[in-house]
C-alpha cells in the first residue's frame, strides 16, 4: 500500500487515503532538461533544487510535505492523504532550478486520492526512531526493513505505514553536528489485529516507572529492532480505535456553576423614552455655573481692587520717598561704575621716574595696603625718594 514513484512530466499517481505516499524527485531525470555546458573532460554535476506548490496556490496541501537536504540530493514529497480529498485531483507544480545556469524546468504531478476499503485500520502504533532522519526513513529499503521488523513482533494480516513525521516538526531540537547525531523520526503504522504482548509491555507499571526516571524500559522484543533501529520505547503511542470513547460528560453542579435561569428573554422592542435634561443640568450646567462665578470674583479682586502707584506715593511720607529715591540713584551709579572696570588706572597709582637717576619708582604702597585713611595727595616731606635741592646761600657768605 506504500506508493513509491519516480518523477515524470505530467504524471498521474493514485495513492490511497490514510496510507503513506512517497514521491521521489530525481536529479538525474531533470539533468536532461538543462544543457550541461561542461568543459572538455569534465562531467556536469550541477546543483539542482526544487520548489513544489499546489497549482494556483503558493504552498502545498496540508497533508503533503517536502524535503531536500542539499542541492546535490534528490527531493522527496511525502505525506498521508486525507479522506476529505478523495475523488478530487490534486495538481502539484514541480519547478526545478539549476543553480549554476539559473535555468528552470516545470512538471505537473496529478495526485488522484483513492478510498481504501480497510481504512482506517483499527489498531495504530507510533514509534520514535532516534537514529534516523526523515529522508533516510523514506527510502524504500529502510522503510521495508522497519515494517518487516514490526510485522515479526506484531504478527498482523495487514500492516500499512500510515505516516512519517520528522521530530523537528513535533517541536524537537536540531541535533549537534557531532558523532553523526540524527534528528529522529516518528513512524505510524496500522494493523488489523490487537497489539502484541511485546508492545503492551510498555504499559507495565515497572516500565512506566523507569520511563518517569528517564531510564530505558525492559522490552523483550527490542533486540529485533536494535540491529538497525534504535527505538525510544518511552515515546511509543498505542491507539485502539475499536473502543468508542464517549465524549458526553455529565455536568455535576457545584461551586462555580450558575443555576439554570431558564430561557433567555430579550428586552421588548417598545422601550420608553428617557429625559436626559436633568442629567445634563447635574453633570454640565451646575459645575459650569460655579466655575464662572469663581472666575468673576477672582477677576474683580485682581483687576478692580488695585491701588496703583500714585495712590501709594500719596500715602507715603515725603522723607521716605526721598530716601528711597536716593538709594535707587546710588545703586544705579554703582552699577554704571561696575561696567567700566576696564578703564585705565589713575595717574596717582602709576609708577614715576626718579628726577635724578631716572629710575622707575614703584607706587608708594602695595596692592594689599589699606589706603582708606590715606590722603589723596601727599606732601613732599612724606615722599621717601624725595631729592633735596641745594639752596643758594646769601651773597655775604662764602
Amino acid at each position: 500500500y506504500t506508493i513509491l514513484s519516480k518523477v515524470h512530466s505530467d504524471r498521474n499517481v493514485y495513492p490511497s487515503a490514510g496510507v503513506l505516499f512517497v514521491h521521489v524527485l530525481e536529479r538525474e531525470y531533470f539533468k536532461g532538461e538543462f544543457p550541461p555546458y561542461p568543459k572538455p573532460g569534465e562531467v556536469s554535476n550541477d546543483p539542482i533544487t526544487f520548489n513544489t506548490n499546489l497549482m494556483g496556490y503558493p504552498d502545498r496541501p496540508g497533508w503533503l510535505r517536502y524535503i531536500q537536504r542539499t542541492p546535490y540530493s534528490d527531493g522527496v514529497l511525502y505525506g498521508s492523504p486525507t479522506v476529505e480529498n478523495v475523488g478530487k485531483p490534486t495538481v502539484i507544480e514541480i519547478t526545478a532550478y539549476n543553480r549554476r545556469t539559473f535555468e528552470t524546468a516545470r512538471h505537473n504531478l496529478i495526485i488522484n486520492i483513492m478510498s481504501a476499503e480497510d481504512f482506517p485500520l483499527p489498531y495504530q502504533a507510533e514509534f520514535f526512531i532516534r537514529n534516523m532522519n526523515v529522508e533516510e526513513m523514506l527510502a524504500s529499503e529502510v522503510l521495508g526493513d522497519f515494517l518487516g521488523a514490526v510485522k515479526n513482533v506484531w504478527q498482523p494480516e495487514r500492516l500499512n505505514a500510515i505516516n512519517i513525521t520528522s521530530a523537528l516538526d513535533r517541536g524537537g531540537r536540531v541535533p549537534l553536528p557531532i558523532n553523526d547525531m540524527k534528528e529522529g523520526v516518528y513512524v505510524m503504522v496500522g494493523a488489523d489485529v490487537p497489539f502484541s504482548s511485546c508492545l503492551r509491555e510498555v504499559e507495565n507499571p515497572q516500565n512506566q516507572l523507569r520511563c518517569s526516571q528517564e531510564m530505558e524500559p525492559v522490552i523483550t522484543c527490542d533486540k529485533k529492532f536494535r540491529t538497525q533501529f534504535h527505538i525510544d520505547w518511552c515515546k511509543i503511542s498505542l491507539v485502539d480505535n475499536t473502543k468508542q470513547v464517549s465524549t458526553f460528560q455529565e455536568v455535576i453542579r457545584g461551586e462555580g456553576i450558575l443555576p439554570d435561569g431558564g430561557e433567555y428573554k430579550p428586552p421588548s422592542d417598545t422601550l420608553k423614552s428617557r429625559d436626559y435634561y436633568s442629567d445634563f443640568l447635574i453633570t454640565l450646567a451646575v459645575p459650569s455655573a460655579i466655575a464662572l462665578v469663581l472666575f468673576l470674583i477672582l477677576a474683580y479682586i485682581m483687576c478692580c481692587r488695585r491701588e496703583g502707584v500714585e495712590k501709594r506715593n500719596m500715602q507715603t511720607p515725603d522723607i521716605q520717598l526721598v530716601h528711597h529715591s536716593a538709594i535707587q540713584k546710588s545703586t544705579k551709579e554703582l552699577r554704571d561704575m561696575s561696567k567700566n572696570r576696564e578703564i585705565a588706572w589713575p595717574l596717582s597709582t602709576l609708577p614715576v621716574f626718579h628726577p635724578v637717576t631716572g629710575e622707575i619708582v614703584p607706587p608708594l604702597h602695595t596692592d594689599s595696603y589699606d589706603n582708606t585713611s590715606m590722603p589723596l595727595m601727599q606732601t613732599q616731606q612724606n615722599l621717601p625718594h624725595q631729592t633735596r635741592i641745594p639752596q643758594q646761600q646769601s651773597a655775604g657768605q662764602y
